[in-house]
């Protein structure tokens, strides 16, 4: 029987999980933004990394087959979309009925049933909305959370309504999402693999032929060969999904890490501090890596490793969130858009206006302040992300400065314009040879590392505990 290892990264504001096998080889990743309840999302972080560990196995046993057909692997990653949007499906379902649980509670009389039936309204417009987005549109590949789903469609159908049931609708959207998103549904991979393979034919049968994108669907190879031979690839494929779909999973060993490891249902000696985590795992993907930046939600870290991956020295910022993605998460609140329209937001600033403070406490009233002097929202954002990057900068060096390789983790990564001027500060500071590495799964690092310390099952400490437990040593 095949071994495998988890890693847990419990952030402040996502927990990342990331299944490997006895080569280290990723196989499967979780991420949730669950955090009022940190059980439950341990548990829905490690339940999706699990469902994307099973598609990941089918595709390595049908790697041949796949080289020859590459229909086979369009097949299996539609069929992972819609079993995601199946997923989706019955936490809206869950979410509706709490949210009818919480107009019984908080509403009298006539407004019941009247909030009640603007709230079916909402939900019938938007579920055939979502649908289509995951079917035909790559949302499950976007990487966005539930909540934001759910909440950028609601919101969008409430502005449409009567401006006197803008507060009732949004008090039961507050009192019901909260409690939707932490609780673990049970799901049954087999049977939602089937379903979803039913609304698969559905969607190849009414293909359209004009693609996402308004390209020609001619032009996409794989779909076009799917589009008349979808339920031969199907049935050819049915054996093998059982196969996963039975698949039982030995988790031989599990790592907890993250901000939040403290709270992780895990016996002491699986937990490892999230330095410790990202650097591994930044080494891991990285071998030549140096120097680590983590910026994760509630703090920053500043890593130097040695050849072998393990911490030489670190500077962490701990004392508050400025500069972290909560922080950012704030100002895109301040600024009434979504936390991923920052960094494109910020990207088309043509200077950057000088930020004073990256104090979460004051920054809205000095958004304000610029908003009113009339500079632009770019400009301001573009100053905003060169001062969370200066910030980072003062860690880095003192903590030693940057060598070799220099790797970027944690989920600000993913934010454009935060690469963009860490690449431009690095390399002014450092020069231009310094190769910097992002990845795409730069947010899964610290989940990874745990996932590798998990297999080797080894012991490691800070520089800063092995010279405590030297000087006890020598008294």
């Amino acid at each position: 029987m095949n071994k495998y290892y988890i890693g847990i990264d419990l952030g402040s504001t996502t927990s990342k999980a990331v299944i490997i096998n006895e080569d280290d080889e990723i196989i499967g990743r979780g991420i949730t933004n669950t955090r009022a309840n940190y059980s439950v999302a341990t548990e829905i972080a490690r339940m999706e990394a699990i469902y994307n560990a099973r598609f990941s196995i089918m595709k390595k046993k049908l790697e041949a087959e796949i080289n020859l057909k590459p229909e086979y692997g369009r097949y299996i990653d539609d069929l992972e979309t819609v079993f995601q949007y199946e997923q989706f499906k019955k936490r809206l379902d869950n979410l509706k009925g709490e949210m009818m649980n919480a107009i019984e509670s908080y509403f009298h009389g006539e407004q019941i049933e009247r909030v009640k039936d603007k709230v079916k309204h909402i939900f019938q417009t938007i579920e055939p909305l979502i649908k289509n987005e995951y079917l035909f549109g790559n949302l499950g590949s976007k990487n966005q959370f539930f909540r934001d789903i759910v909440s950028e469609k609601y919101n969008e159908e409430v502005s449409k309504l009567d401006m006197a049931l803008f507060e009732p609708l949004m008090t039961v959207w507050d009192k019901s999402i909260t409690v939707a998103e932490n609780v673990v549904i049970d799901f049954n991979f087999g049977e939602l693999i089937h379903e979803a393979m039913d609304i698969l034919a559905e969607k190849y049968e009414k293909l359209p032929e004009v693609a996402a994108g308004d390209k020609s669907i001619n032009f996409d190879a794989e779909m076009n060969l799917l589009k008349g031979n979808f339920r031969n690839v199907s049935e050819t494929l049915r054996e093998h999904i059982d196969e996963v779909a039975n698949l039982e999973f030995n988790i031989a060993n599990m790592t907890g890490t993250g901000y939040g490891r403290a709270l992780l249902p895990f016996p002491e000696d699986c937990i490892r501090s999230e330095i410790l985590c990202h650097a591994f795992g930044a080494h891991a993907v990285f071998p030549e890596t140096r120097t680590v930046l983590d910026i994760g939600g509630q703090d920053t870290k500043a890593i130097q490793v040695d050849k072998y991956g393990l911490v030489t020295s670190f500077q962490m910022n701990d004392r508050c969130a400025a500069g972290c993605g909560r922080y950012l998460g704030y100002i895109a609140d301040e600024m009434s858009i979504s936390l991923n329209e920052l960094g494109p937001m910020a990207m088309q600033a043509e200077k950057e206006v000088t930020i004073c403070s990256t104090c979460t406490v004051f920054a809205g009233a000095e958004l304000r302040e610029l908003t009113n002097l009339g500079e632009k929202r770019e400009d301001i954002l573009g100053g905003l992300h060169k001062a969370i990057i200066l910030r980072a900068m003062s860690l880095i060096a003192r903590s030693g400065g940057v060598f070799n390789e220099f790797t970027f983790t944690g989920g600000v990564a993913r934010n454009p314009a935060v690469v963009k001027y860490l690449s431009q500060l690095v390399r002014e500071n450092y020069g231009d040879q310094i190769k910097i590495n992002i990845h795409h799964d730069s947010i899964f690092m610290g989940a990874l590392g745990g996932a590798m310390f998990a297999r080797r099952n080894i012991k490691a400490d800070l520089p800063s505990a092995k010279k405590a437990k030297a000087e006890v040593e020598e008294i």
